[in-house]
């Protein structure tokens, strides 16, 4: 029996998986979580044979929650679900070691079966999304991916600069070569333009 921590902050597909898993193959889900930070207590407190998390969500995102795992359990195995899989960050995701990605229109009974493959020492990545990652069209970096991402936030220079542990000098040249790279006028446009293109 493989033991499932569930999280996603929709709660009519979170409890649909839930209730559909168990019945498609030997799943257990242990816990569910609505939010990140739900995810990250409840997979340290049950320490899960998978932890099934959806890659956007409020606050912590799948990302966030997937670093701050790793630090504590560096074995954790994860299946990432996604709606839109942008290449930078399905990049991120596989440097943070996710071991699997479903899309989240997947039937229960195909990620069940994904479930049991990482569960067995093995990876997957689903075609369509793996093709996504492949695709390479950003200019930025990831340093200047993160500062744009907390820009879109709404938080300031200095606030990121705290947050990402850079001076704020550091963090207003990121946001120069942002802009530089988006042709835009201000970061907030070049956070725009970078979330129109799935770069953040």
């Amino acid at each position: 029996m493989t033991t499932v921590v569930l999280a996603d902050d929709e709660a009519l597909l979170r409890k649909a998986l839930a209730a559909l898993l168990p019945l498609e193959g030997d799943v257990t889900v242990v816990a569910e979580a609505e939010n990140g930070e739900d995810a990250v207590s409840a997979t340290l407190r049950h320490q899960p044979d998978v932890l099934v998390i959806d890659l956007e969500m409020p606050g912590v995102d799948g990302l966030g929650a997937v670093s701050a795992i790793r630090r504590v359990r560096p074995g954790q195995v994860i299946l990432m679900l996604t709606r839109h899989a942008r290449p930078g960050v399905l990049r991120k995701a596989l440097k943070l070691g996710v071991q699997g990605f479903v899309s989240k229109s997947a039937e229960p009974a195909h990620i069940t079966s994904v479930i049991a493959t990482l569960d067995a020492g093995r990876r997957w990545i689903d075609p369509d999304v793996s093709a996504l990652a492949l695709v390479d069209d950003c200019p930025l970096t990831d340093r200047e991916i993160d500062v744009l991402r907390a820009t879109a936030d709404g938080y300031s220079a200095a606030d990121i600069a705290g947050q990402l542990h850079l001076a704020e000098g550091t963090v207003r040249n990121y946001l120069s070569n942002a802009m530089q790279k988006t042709q835009t006028q201000t970061r907030h446009e070049a956070a725009r333009y970078a979330r129109e293109h799935d770069w953040l």
